[in-house]
């Protein structure tokens, strides 16, 4: 999400900040973060202890526990991550902000909501390539270092039949794994793949 309203700049916290991967944005009351760099997911978890993804956001993306009702609820970074502190005091209408976070949710809630998690699994790659792909040579990579742990969080599912399935997927010749927990999916055949 690119913001055309300029953001204000008088206030002691309006400094960027760094955070590592894996390491969680601190909930400030009455405030939210503008992700500078990186990428960053809301989670909350089950009685049970079962994570669930909320979201993942980028570059340019607001987030913070003003936006959600949920309980628990952590902002975690699944990268480096550098982030600014926006005070809701000094801030513009959440109207454009909302709307993201609304389209979001119902995009991961239509993923989900498929009969088979091969199916979700496809889905929720093709989402990540619109959202944070990059076009190379033998497709679009998707460019965040997810784990197989992560990408079974996001659908409900568990590791082992997420790992399995991304060997599907690959013997099928519809992604290529790369080091470091990072994808390319051959756009060009997936939309053929049957369903």
């Amino acid at each position: 999400m690119s913001l055309s309203s300029p953001l204000p700049t008088h206030s002691s916290d309006n400094v960027t900040k760094e955070f590592q991967s894996r390491s969680l944005l601190p909930l400030k009351p009455n405030s939210l973060w503008k992700i500078e760099t990186g990428i960053v997911r809301i989670v909350t978890w089950h009685e049970d202890g079962r994570l669930i993804t909320l979201g993942i956001w980028g570059p340019g993306d607001i987030v913070g526990k003003a936006l959600s009702k949920i309980e628990p609820y952590q902002i975690e970074c699944l990268s480096k991550v550098e982030a600014k502190i926006l005070p809701l005091h000094e801030w513009y209408p959440l109207t454009e902000v909302l709307q993201d976070h609304i389209q979001q949710a119902q995009e991961l809630m239509l993923i989900r909501s498929h009969k088979t998690v091969e199916i979700m699994l496809l889905k929720l790659l093709g989402w990540l390539v619109k959202k944070f792909g990059r076009e190379v040579e033998s497709g679009h990579l998707i460019d965040l270092r997810l784990t197989h742990q992560d990408l079974a969080e996001m659908l409900n599912s568990n590791r082992v039949t997420i790992t399995r399935l991304l060997i599907n997927l690959e013997e099928q010749g519809l992604i290529v794994r790369l080091p470091i927990h990072r994808i390319v999916l051959k756009e060009e055949e997936l939309w053929h793949y049957e369903i």
